[in-house]
């Protein structure tokens, strides 16, 4: 039921105010059609608009079964057009470049309905009102009539509760309105129907009630309802607030936003090209200024090393490295590949070189062997480094001292899982490289080099002094004496509860709010003491003799940190104007020998002399430990050839398949690659208890770092290794060094020359984006003014402002998808005659070539560019009146 309770409406005209509406009270039944009779300018539009909810009433109030509008808010009203209110205009109101079944369907897109039902239900609603054959046509193929049946077929088609019919049959002929007034009629038996006409004989032959309005009054009613008779009971409220929370409010898809912009651009092809072309311009010079930069990034590394001495060489325990293995079984060494002089047919040693190939497959280093190397100072190589350093696998495990409010961890850090933010590997090495540490991305405790003439290099000590013993440690800030916010939270010093769901609001659109400066004295990070817990100390035993890990134990890890080693702060240090890898987050340092003694405390702990008492037994589970045989199927092995680059498969399928052409089953070839590669698996559950405890050697670290003093130091120690390697060889015991030189991996000075002009270059061209992201938002606000009757006819049936807005916004996505994807198709093709020029002047093949990253990074740069340029004009969409769009033509 429908009541209107003194409903005005004032309008601003200038300085004066017109009183539209001038206390409006009536109720309607459920089930009647009601036609509301009056002159031009009475009010008549103004109260249907009122009732669906396309304009607000300035005083009074509309209760809608029984519930107030008062409280409504945008979405409610949303809500109540979509699912409740159908709209009939005189001129029709249907989008013209849209098909007649698409008009119908737009008010099940926006409430989210499936497109299968979708579909269902608007050729339902167009077969009830005669046009079931018509679903394929656009408006301007039919008839007045036939337009507004369309207008009926969409107001039905969500099955409202009421039908507002704004004059249905002023622009139609006498045969016309007749058919139009019977399918209202029919409408009204099962709903409210509500019609502004002119015409009183209609209204007298087809309406139940008739309702005159003049000058904003209500003059006349032919059958008032009497609220004390027929009003809702208190249970009839009931149900309909149940059935209206069920309604919901499911917006626009994003997708289903497309679908309406892609239709409404191909309405205007050409000037859609044009538009995703010019805004493309920015995206072929930027694209081919990259294009050459990382082709000359390539060719400058492979032909020269940077002279930097800076950064480590890297050994690291290393398992089965397969793709070398397979490699070497492929039988594709120099003695195979020689010419054969001997005038007779040969014997070619595959079977031989497959087995010594498996053999050789393992890059697994020697560590406990190469300390001990390293240690004998071979070519006094302590002459030729900085310093080396040696890092163990044990956890660094460190808490707050205090534990009053609960147990916080400060390393490894958690600041990042309170984001909500899930780091892999590549982000992980890069946040690393941007911190400065020797850790993971996580860490902000950062090891000292062993060598304590480093130190006086590298830092300044501006409070305090620099640790003497195993359990202290300096707190490491930049040059202008700041510290990050990161390592603040991981310290524990800022309250890691305030980021969680920050990211949550980030992603929503919400604006994050910035926190204050905090400030800390020296006095006050010198008192700082954090706890040292061995991962060892995490595991309590049972009462049926196993171990148990406990840390999620709250109380446990409390008493567990209690217990702990107290570590202090004792200064406060920066980096030296010769330190250039000076981190710009802060961190914490501490010396070799804490970790020293952590690995000490692990080895004596309970735990690991559980284990060690029990070789045989999993502590954890108090069984046996199984054998793990390693056998490889046929299947197993042809998996791994189809892991491999596309020219080794096809030689290793090809030398498999000589293999059974010589007789030699599939069985006997898996046996042979099952019995080489048991020989290189080490799979004991015993080795694997002790590294989950955190157990290491400090005979065996997890990897060794190597600081040449100079490249040309570099070079000598490359030539010691590779002495080292020769005798392994000549030899025939322990396994080779393998190791990571990331100095030979750097680029050299003339890279930094060519990022240079690169950037200069991209910000020149850059301008050009600037330009066409300036002419995509005027293109878009053009687009605006043109749908201004669209964006009244989206409201009318129930369109947010967020959806019209999302409509606008698709169109800009679309566009700049295009302009992106288009400027890197262009560039693909100008790069085949950029490179034979250069070929022609400097001998270099294919040197231009479109970065993969960079160019996916460019199409989203041209999409977020289109979408900042039409935000505007999305936003104007979304705030336009409704009623007043509905009147532009």
């Amino acid at each position: 039921m429908l009541e209107l309770k003194g409903i005005t409406k004032d309008y601003a005209a200038g300085e004066n105010v017109v009183h539209a509406l001038k206390g409006i009270s009536v109720t309607f039944r459920d089930r009647e059609f009601v036609s509301i009779l009056g002159q031009s300018g009475c009010g008549k539009t103004t109260l249907l608009n009122i009732i669906g909810g396309l304009d607000q009433y300035t005083r009074g109030d509309l209760v809608i079964n029984g519930r107030s509008t008062k409280s409504y808010r945008d979405r409610d009203w949303d809500t109540y057009r979509n699912h409740s209110v159908g709209f009939v205009f005189q001129s029709y109101n249907l989008i013209p470049h849209q098909t007649v079944l698409a008009n119908v369907e737009m008010a099940l897109l926006l409430s989210g309905t499936p497109k299968a039902e979708r579909r269902h239900r608007a050729e339902e609603a167009l077969t009830r009102v005669g046009l079931g054959e018509h679903l394929k046509k656009r408006p301007n193929q039919l008839s007045g009539g036939q337009m507004q049946r369309v207008a009926i077929a969409r107001a039905i088609v969500n099955d409202p509760e009421i039908i507002l019919a704004d004059e249905p049959t002023g622009a139609l002929d006498t045969e016309t309105s007749v058919e139009v007034m019977e399918i209202l009629k029919e409408l009204s038996r099962d709903r409210l129907v509500i019609m502004v006409t002119h015409n009183p004989q209609l209204a007298e032959e087809y309406s139940d009630r008739i309702v005159r309005i003049k000058d904003g009054l209500i003059t006349s009613d032919s059958s008032p309802v009497d609220p004390a008779r027929e009003g809702l009971t208190q249970e009839q409220i009931q149900e309909h607030a149940v059935a209206d929370a069920r309604k919901g409010k499911r917006s626009m898809s994003f997708a289903s936003a497309l679908a309406l912009s892609f239709n409404n651009l191909m309405t205007k092809k050409g000037r859609t090209f044009l538009t995703a072309f010019a805004g493309s311009i920015g995206i072929i010079g930027i694209a081919l200024i990259l294009s050459l930069s990382d082709g000359t990034q390539n060719y400058i590394a492979d032909t020269e090393e940077s002279t930097m001495g800076s950064y480590p060489l890297t050994i690291n325990a290393t398992s089965m490295d397969m793709a070398s293995m397979m490699t070497s079984m492929m039988g594709t060494s120099d003695d195979l590949s020689a010419s054969n002089e001997s005038g007779a047919i040969e014997s070619k040693d595959l079977i031989t070189d497959m087995v010594s190939g498996v053999a050789n497959g393992a890059t697994e280093n020697d560590m406990e062997a190469i300390k001990a190397w390293l240690d004998t100072n071979p070519g006094d190589i302590q002459s030729l480094v900085t310093d080396i350093e040696y890092s163990y696998a044990t956890p660094l495990n460190v808490y707050k001292s205090d534990t009053s409010e609960g147990v916080v961890q400060v390393n490894p850090a958690t600041v990042l899982d309170s984001l909500g933010i899930a780091m892999g590997t590549t982000q992980t090495e890069m946040l690393s490289s941007m911190s400065g540490g020797s850790g993971t991305a996580y860490d902000v405790w950062t090891p000292l080099l062993p060598n304590r003439e480093t130190w006086e290099r590298d830092y300044d000590v501006v409070a305090g002094r620099m640790p003497e013993a195993w359990n202290e440690v300096v707190i490491y800030v930049d040059k202008n004496d700041r510290i990050s916010d990161y390592t603040l939270y991981a310290l524990g010093l800022m309250d890691q509860s305030e980021l969680r769901g920050m990211m949550a609001d980030v992603i929503a659109g919400e604006k994050v709010e910035e926190t204050e400066t905090t400030t800390y004295t020296y006095d006050e990070l010198m008192s700082l003491t954090f706890k040292l817990l061995p991962e060892s100390a995490k595991y309590a035993e049972q009462a049926d003799g196993t171990w148990a890990d406990m840390s999620e134990d709250e109380d446990y890890l409390r008493d567990a940190v209690d217990a702990a080693d107290e570590v202090r702060v004792v200064g406060i240090v920066r980096p030296s104007e010769d330190n250039a890898t000076g981190s710009n987050w802060g961190a914490v340092l501490y010396t070799p020998e804490l970790t020293e003694h952590l690995i000490e405390q692990v080895d004596e702990s309970p735990a690991v002399h559980a284990q060690e008492e029990t070789p045989g037994t999993d502590i954890f589970t108090g069984l046996p430990f199984e054998e793990n045989a390693v056998s490889l199927s046929m299947d197993a092995i042809e998996l791994m050839i189809s892991q491999m680059p596309g020219d080794q498969a096809a030689e290793l399928t090809e030398y498999i398949n000589g293999l059974r052409a010589e007789g030699m089953s599939d069985e006997d070839i898996a046996a042979a690659f099952s019995e080489q590669l048991a020989s290189q698996t080490d799979n004991a559950t015993f080795e694997g208890n002790l590294e989950i405890l955190g157990k290491a050697s400090l005979d065996e670290p997890s990897s060794i770092s190597i600081y040449p003093v100079d490249f040309e130091a570099k070079e000598q120690i490359d030539e010691l290794i590779e002495e080292y390697n020769e005798q392994v060889r000549v030899d025939g015991e322990g396994t080779e060094i393998q190791y990571t030189d990331m100095v030979g991996m750097l680029m050299s000075s003339v890279t930094d020359i060519v990022n240079a002009l690169t950037y200069i270059l991209i910000a020149f061209v850059a301008i050009s984006l600037v330009v066409s992201s300036i002419m995509i938002g005027i293109i878009t606000y053009i687009s605006v003014l043109e749908r201004t009757k669209e964006i009244g006819i989206l409201r009318a049936i129930g369109a947010s402002k967020k959806d019209v807005s999302r409509i606008f916004t698709a169109e800009t996505f679309i566009i700049g998808l295009v302009s992106g994807v288009l400027g890197i198709a262009v560039t693909v093709a100008l790069d085949i005659p950029v490179n034979m020029i250069i070929y022609q002047v400097a001998g270099v093949e294919n040197l231009a070539a479109v970065p993969l990253v960079p160019g996916i990074a460019l199409v989203l740069i041209s999409v977020g560019l289109s979408f900042i340029a039409g935000l505007a004009p999305s936003r104007m969409a979304a705030k336009k009146d409704p009623v007043t769009a509905l009147r532009t033509e």
